[in-house]
């Protein structure tokens, strides 16, 4: 066989070979390891994987890149992000350390609105360049596949400027963005006395707008933050239920301060994932768990906002559910990049083994963005989004935090 990269002599080749579809249970913690792996690659995409011996004798490559013993893995994905804003809430953080809470802060102008005004003011360029470093960082961090929002628009104008900002990034850097509409993300100062009034907006309006866009620039999905301050359940149910009938996929903020029932609602509508999962009662994870919906916990929000209570990992894991980690990347309450960091947070906070946790974080977290037959995994016909991290085993990564252990990155078959 003919290959156009050879990546030869990994101590630990993490496969995480999933070919029945998402880790769950038990299951997470099996990482699909090839002792001293090899995986060729051509026309971007991965040809074989195995022992590096079997693999020098069957394929011949253009270029090989010796691992010397180090941990090879597929790239991370970040399905859940805010990274296309304008502005910054450094002010927001000290009120907090000083004792603010989120919520506070949000009734007194400041929070998601801080930002609103910011990405209002801003054009397609503005934010394109504001967000382009913060996609460096993701892809230097090892993160290869992400989701972006809207969100931070909340006219229809703006979460189409939103969306153009996000196709044009995807377009001009590394990093493969999957595109999100939300529209819903807070009830905007105008609409502050009449929040229906803007639901109707949001359905009759935004979500037909962002629907018809051309297939470059459409979201994927329509999500909704589903809270005490932002949208009640039946706000957040008619607008799923539009955007269902508009042909995109669903995705949901829920339970991250208060359950309002938003978990069951994924399940009802059969969304592709429930984000953020703190506050979710026992019956929600058991129906979660018998559902497909994935689970997205966010780690860095609750240590970004300096809150003690985190998803129950072990209680989605041990009931069968299948669990995805995320950065939640955005100004106010998780400026963060790295999904290695996600990872140790997760091993401390959440209970999870560092295996768990590096399922979760790759074909898991695939799943959560409708991308599981293209990247996630390193198996033959997969998309080569590959990892070489500089560690002889792939329990540093939970073990060692602060520093990035990424040596080389292969989006697509070419390094990066």
């Amino acid at each position: 066989m003919k290959a156009d990269l050879l990546i030869a002599n990994a101590g630990e080749l993490l496969t995480l070979a999933s070919p029945h579809g998402s880790r769950r249970g038990a299951e997470m913690d099996d990482l699909r390891i090839v002792p001293g792996g090899a995986v060729a690659i051509r026309d971007g995409r991965i040809l074989a994987v195995g022992p590096t011996d079997d693999l020098r004798c069957t394929v011949q490559a253009d270029q090989t890149l010796d691992a010397e013993g180090r941990v090879v893995m597929p790239g991370f994905v970040d399905p859940h992000t805010h990274l296309v804003y304008a502005g910054q809430r450094a002010d927001e953080f000290e009120m907090r350390v000083k004792g603010a809470t989120y919520m506070e802060i949000m009734a007194a102008g400041g929070g998601i609105m801080s930002t609103v005004r910011a990405t209002r003011a801003a054009t397609v360029d503005d934010l394109a360049r504001e967000s382009m470093p913060r996609l460096r960082r993701m892809l230097a961090h090892g993160t290869t596949t992400a989701e972006a929002k809207t969100g931070y628009g909340l006219t229809t104008a703006d979460e189409l400027k939103m969306l153009e900002a996000i196709a044009r990034l995807n377009g001009s850097q590394p990093v493969e963005l999957v595109p999100t509409f939300l529209g819903a993300h807070a009830v905007p100062a105008e609409y502050k006395d009449d929040p229906d009034a803007f639901v109707d907006l949001v359905v009759n309006e935004m979500l037909p707008a962002a629907a018809a866009l051309p297939a470059e620039t459409r979201p994927r999905f329509c999500d909704v933050f589903c809270e005490d301050g932002a949208f009640t359940l039946e706000q957040s149910r008619r607008i799923l239920q539009k955007a269902r009938y508009l042909g995109l996929g669903l995705k949901i903020h829920v339970d991250e301060f208060k359950a309002l029932g938003g978990t069951a609602l994924a399940v009802e509508l059969g969304a592709v994932s429930a984000d953020h999962l703190v506050a979710t009662p026992q019956d929600e994870i058991r129906m979660l768990a018998a559902s497909d919906v994935i689970a997205v916990s966010l780690p860095g929000t609750p240590f970004g906002l300096g809150h003690h209570e985190y998803s129950p990992a072990r209680a989605i894991i041990d009931s069968g559910g299948a669990l995805a980690l995320a950065t939640d990347l955005n100004p106010g309450t998780c400026p963060c990049e790295s999904m290695q960091l996600m990872i140790a947070l997760a091993c401390r906070y959440m209970g999870m083994t560092p295996a768990e946790a590096i399922a979760a974080s790759t074909i898991n977290a695939a799943h959560a963005i409708g991308l599981r037959d293209r990247v996630g995994s390193l198996e033959a016909g997969k998309q080569a989004d590959i990892l070489v991290m500089d560690v002889p085993t792939y329990r540093m990564l939970a073990y060692r935090f602060g520093t990035n252990m990424v040596q080389v990155v292969v989006k697509r078959g070419v390094v990066v």
